[in-house]
């Protein structure tokens, strides 16, 4: 349980900070047709005893190419492209993991993950994963942001957004396969989108919002290791869903927030305009002079 813990704390942090971006940049779907596309890796490292995150990243990287290869150089839409190469590698996944001796586990395993095998290897694997996602995310910070408002503008400023887009894929396939051993590939997004959406109600600086997010993250993933103990559950479904229940619970909480805050100003509009003494119509109008912001 202690080596489950703590993979699925650093599995939870490397999440949030990519999903932080996947949340402004609309790349939910990109997320979860690589977390699909590495199923026919996963398969086949399954079948021949290979080892199973070097499977899930072959595949990965190859489903993320593959994407990019039809939005150039084909007719098709992004999300068309998504969608066909998304149904292709699952069906693929399947079929070749059917050959299987042990075809019910070894599926199962695959989509939802088994994060109460994690080992002490595991967690310093996903150490140096979130090494890398760190190094890339502080260092393509600036174009990532540029990237996000305007590409052009990225382009003028030599920041490179094409480079900056394959530098986000890269992290968006980083993070699907690390988080694949915790929550499996149906489920990644989950840990992917739901810390960052629930942190993006209570911040308003992408930095925050990681930091934020990743302790979502690991709360969902802490209180999913102690639902499925204490209730006897799939412990990656019950991660996921308690990652889900945090999202709707910030956002309920945020909600309620601000009503009570529009609520008490217009309170103190509505007692100001009580305490004030009645206009006069021969006394000279007054203007306001509105400092410029920054």
């Amino acid at each position: 349980m202690r080596h489950a813990l703590l993979a699925g704390a650093v599995t939870a942090i490397i999440c949030s900070v990519v999903g932080t971006w996947v949340v402004i940049r609309g790349m939910a779907f990109l997320g979860e047709a690589i977390g699909h596309g590495m199923l026919p890796g996963v398969a086949i490292a399954t079948v021949v005893g290979a080892p199973l995150l070097l499977g899930a990243a072959a595949s990965a990287a190859l489903m993320s190419a593959a994407i990019g290869a039809l939005q150039r150089r084909g007719r098709l839409s992004y999300d068309t492209s998504i969608g066909l190469l998304f149904v292709g590698m699952l069906s693929l996944g399947v079929i070749i993991v059917s050959h299987s001796r042990s075809f019910a586990t070894d599926t199962t395993a695959m989509l939802f993950g088994d994060i109460l095998a994690a080992e002490s290897g595991d967690a310093v694997l996903l150490c140096g994963a979130l090494t890398v996602t760190l190094a890339i995310a502080i260092l393509c910070h600036r174009a990532f942001v540029a990237a996000a408002f305007d590409a052009r503008i990225a382009q003028a400023l030599g920041l490179r957004p094409r480079l900056a887009r394959f530098a986000l894929v890269a992290l968006v396939t980083l993070a699907v396969v690390a988080s694949y051993q915790i929550v499996g590939s149906l489920l990644a997004v989950a840990l992917l989108l739901a810390p960052a959406v629930a942190a993006g109600r209570w911040t308003a600086r992408i930095p925050a919002t990681m930091l934020l997010a990743s302790g979502f993250g690991i709360a969902a993933v802490a209180s999913g290791l102690l639902a499925s103990w204490h209730l006897g559950t799939a412990a990656g479904a019950s991660i996921a869903f308690g990652a889900i229940l945090l999202a709707a619970a910030s956002t309920l909480v945020r909600a309620a927030v601000d009503r009570i805050r529009r609520r008490r100003a217009t309170g103190g509009g509505a007692a100001d305009a009580r305490t004030e003494p009645p206009h006069r119509d021969d006394a000279p109008a007054r203007s306001i002079a509105v400092p410029p912001t920054r």
